[in-house]
């Protein structure tokens, strides 16, 4: 007899789970390859809104199950708007900016390092899901891919925000405007990944990155995560001003003081996080 509770959590769109400081939350719709759905999506904010405050998660891995990462928003969804031609003042904006645009920030502003795991398709706010991510691991048959002007749409999800900062103005615009698939390798070569493994390296490599992550030094990896987002929009003037508050804020931590002592001492540091 299958146990209900096991039913339940199979059939779970977004599944997360915490153990040992490690925070891993699959999408997990592989039948419609992971496409994201308005539920799903503010599942996902939760998940990383709450791992940015909770003490207990020191790295958030975002995996995928099935084939294919995650085909970009549910099209399903989005066709069954345009049918019921509802239209309101600054509906689709308000939509966007609450929906897409949220999720993509939920990522860029948690506190903790996010790691993606990418195989197959990363296509739309998936791909945008890996742009937003500190560090991504691609097996070696996935791809990226801007599908928006496929669908007639334009850009989402932060995508003019991430594209031209991640790999350069013209290599932004030419996938923006063709749509076409971005292999692992290419993506490897413009630097919107950290490594390219066959399929089955991909666990072990997560693994490594996850464990590294896990015993470091949480808060400074978070403040220096903040510093890095925001360098680009920001002058030397002001990106030195915030680095030296940074420094001083983490400067009364935990994390700190064993780090100095540790090296003092000339051991392995112990860092708790915070």
């Amino acid at each position: 007899m299958t146990d209900v509770t096991d039913v339940r959590i199979e059939e779970e769109a977004i599944q997360s789970e915490l153990a040992d400081g490690v925070l891993t939350i699959n999408l997990n719709r592989p039948k419609a390859a992971n496409a994201i759905r308005p539920d799903d999506r503010n599942r996902l904010i939760d998940l990383f809104t709450d791992a940015s405050v909770d003490h207990e998660v020191r790295v958030v891995v975002l995996r995928a199950r099935g084939r294919q990462f995650c085909a970009g928003a549910d099209v399903v969804k989005l066709a069954d708007g345009h049918a019921k031609n509802v239209k309101r003042t600054t509906g689709p904006m308000k939509t966007i900016m609450d929906g897409a645009q949220r999720l993509v920030a939920s990522v860029l502003d948690c506190s903790k390092p996010v790691v993606t795991a990418v195989q197959g398709a990363a296509a739309g706010i998936g791909a945008h899901l890996a742009y937003a991510s500190d560090l991504v691991v691609a097996t070696d048959n996935a791809y990226f891919a801007e599908s928006f002007v496929k669908r007639g749409l334009v850009v989402d999800g932060g995508g003019a925000y991430l594209l031209p900062r991640r790999i350069g103005m013209q290599k932004a615009k030419e996938m923006a405007f063709f749509g076409e698939k971005l292999s692992a390798t290419e993506a490897f070569d413009l630097g919107l990944v950290n490594k390219v493994v066959p399929a089955e390296d991909l666990d072990a490599t997560i693994d490594d990155y996850v464990h590294r992550l896990a015993g470091a030094p949480t808060s400074a990896i978070g403040l220096t995560k903040r510093l890095f987002n925001e360098s680009p929009d920001v002058d030397r003037a002001g990106s030195f001003v915030t680095e030296a508050m940074a420094q001083e804020i983490q400067s009364y931590s935990l994390d700190a003081r064993e780090g100095v002592q540790a090296f003092v001492q000339k051991r392995p540091a112990n860092f708790v996080g915070w």
